[in-house]
């Protein structure tokens, strides 16, 4: 293993298809920063939970509801069990741990190990064995207990795994916040105190790194402290107040921007937006990538190799696609569109109309993100595909299993289908993992977003799409505020409004601006000027697939916050 410097904590990380681990955006995000980093040879190490019983896989009953079934998968096939064992206190008792390793290799032979932490062991308690079993389940004591286990666990881990040389450690979302403590705990001991002081504090502070994903508060985890107190048995979350606690609560978010010397939003908006919220500590701003070999579909790395040797490396070399001829773009988007079409197939016995305009719609199901917006008018809807031209509408994305508001969008949506008749032919694909989402982002003609501003802290599905010439139609919001140049990337949706989000007209005042800009913009051009459309289809590789990548983001985590 590569001495790391870096140690990247993340609750959730999507490297494989086979491997569960993951809900959405914060572990699709995590694996691709891996990945790039191994490229770039940054020495990193990273931590996360093992997740035995996968996150679920979604099925849509009958009725259009989600229901949640369960995904065991075969962690000996991915992962090498480590022999440490260490072990964290909580609620009084002593919890082992272990490690399972997966190796993120680069083409050029350089590795970032990621750790999985179980605690599913014979000498654990049975409660205790399932902490490590389920992605985001159970209540808020269990949710508190896997913390534990992934900061404080984490780093006894890494201690006992050799990793000594470790000068930053970065907490992807405040889950891993509780790893500041373990810091704390052992720079106090360092200095032969058995507590830790102010100069503890700071020392720790040096070391940390914070990045925050969200401004909606269901990401900022809070516990009551009588919860806090009970399971972590540490006197100080009550006593040392400008620490730990925050409002009557154990604020993981607080927690981490304590103890933090960089902290960052993921799109320049959103350290904006979150500038507002933490107004006392000073939020930058580091926009989210996307891995561009990863999200790349198989026509155009292949158009790429020809034209662009060496982009796999270089993703900023991808500028060049402005000179790729536009017959050989359109060829590869036609490949890319019949692999999504057999897929739509295989799934739902749908057959799609290979010249009609796809529209693509693939996030997380939660009510800020408006996956129904689209077909929320279902007349005018229908209106402008008879007038304007066909349109296709392709969906997919998971609720949350607790999330009833994300569920119940979903059902609309699918009863939605049998309103549109033969009008407008709409699938939802079930169970969105990395493989459906790499055939989605490429095989649509457009890629929708329609989050309620300012809540999409950025977003980077539309990047993916991006990299494979695919423009967007999106709200300005997230990163898509940088990305968005009017007709040359792609389009906004409602670019002039400045109704305030909870303005009881803001969803019909974006369906109307989303309508007229499909009706009078995206789908005459599309149909009527094929040339220009894909000329779009070329500035979205060159300028927003060259520079929303994790290459990029990388390189400015090193630059700004790693080794400044």
């Amino acid at each position: 293993m590569n001495e790391p410097l870096v140690a990247y904590f993340t609750m959730e990380i999507a490297l494989d298809s086979g491997m569960p681990t993951y809900a959405g955006g914060l572990g699709v995000l995590a694996g691709d920063t891996v990945r790039s980093a191994a490229e770039l040879k940054v020495p990193m190490v990273v931590v996360t939970l093992l997740h035995r019983k996968g996150y679920f896989r979604q099925k849509i009953d009958a009725s259009g509801w989600q229901r949640e079934e369960p995904c065991d998968w075969d962690i000996g096939r991915h992962l090498e069990e480590q022999s440490p064992r260490v072990s964290v206190t909580i609620e009084g008792r002593a919890v082992s741990l272990r490690a399972w390793k997966h190796e993120v290799r680069a083409p050029g032979g350089f590795s970032v190990p990621v750790f999985f932490l179980d605690t599913d062991l014979p000498e654990n308690a049975a409660w205790d064995r399932t902490l490590t079993h389920y992605l985001y389940g159970g209540d808020a004591c269990y949710r508190i207990c896997q913390e534990v286990v992934l900061g404080i666990g984490g780093v006894r881990m890494l201690r006992a795994l050799g990793c000594t040389g470790l000068t930053r450690y970065h907490m992807n979302e405040g889950h891993a916040a509780l790893l500041g403590l373990e810091l704390l705990d052992e720079s106090a001991h360092r200095a032969g105190r058995s507590t830790f002081t102010h100069d503890d504090v700071e020392s720790v502070r040096r070391q940390c790194v914070f990045t925050t994903h969200t401004p909606v508060a269901s990401g900022h985890d809070q516990f009551p402290l009588d919860l806090a107190t009970r399971v972590l048995g540490r006197a100080e979350v009550t006593s040392m107040r400008e620490v730990f606690c925050c409002d009557g609560t154990l604020n993981m978010t607080f927690l981490a921007l304590n103890l933090s010397h960089f902290i960052n939003g993921v799109a320049k908006k959103h350290a904006e937006t979150s500038q507002l919220m933490f107004a006392h500590y000073k939020i930058d701003s580091i926009t989210n990538g996307v891995h561009a070999a990863t999200w790349t579909s198989p026509p155009f790395q292949e158009l790429f190799d020809r034209h662009i040797p060496g982009w796999r490396g270089d993703n900023f070399s991808l500028r060049f696609a402005h000179s790729l001829p536009l017959t050989e773009i359109w060829d590869a988007h036609q490949a890319a569109r019949r692999l999504l079409a057999e897929r739509v197939r295989r799934d739902t016995g749908v057959v799609l109309d290979p010249h009609v305009l796809t529209l693509g719609f693939a996030r997380r199901a939660t009510a800020y993100k408006r996956s129904d917006l689209l077909v929320s008018d279902v007349e005018r809807l229908k209106r402008i595909a008879a007038s304007a031209g066909r349109l296709q509408i392709i969906y997919g994305g998971k609720a949350h299993p607790n999330d009833c508001e994300g569920k119940e969008a979903i059902q609309r949506i699918i009863r939605v289908r049998e309103r549109l008749g033969q009008d407008i032919t709409m699938v939802y694909l079930p169970d969105y993992d990395l493989d459906l989402a790499r055939l989605m982002v490429a095989g649509a003609d457009v890629w929708l977003n329609t989050p309620q501003p300012p809540l999409e802290a950025s977003g980077t599905s539309g990047m993916k799409a991006a990299l494979n010439g695919v423009p967007s139609l999106s709200v300005l919001d997230g990163w898509w505020i940088e990305g968005w140049i009017e007709g040359g990337t792609g389009w906004a949706v409602g670019e002039s409004c400045t109704m305030d989000r909870s303005h009881p007209d803001r969803n019909a005042y974006d369906a109307a601006a989303l309508y007229d800009k499909l009706e009078q913009v995206v789908i005459p051009l599309f149909y009527r000027d094929r040339d220009r459309f894909t000329e779009v289809m070329r500035h979205c590789i060159s300028l927003n697939g060259s520079f929303f990548n994790t290459q990029r983001m990388v390189s400015q985590y090193v630059i700004k916050a790693y080794f400044e």
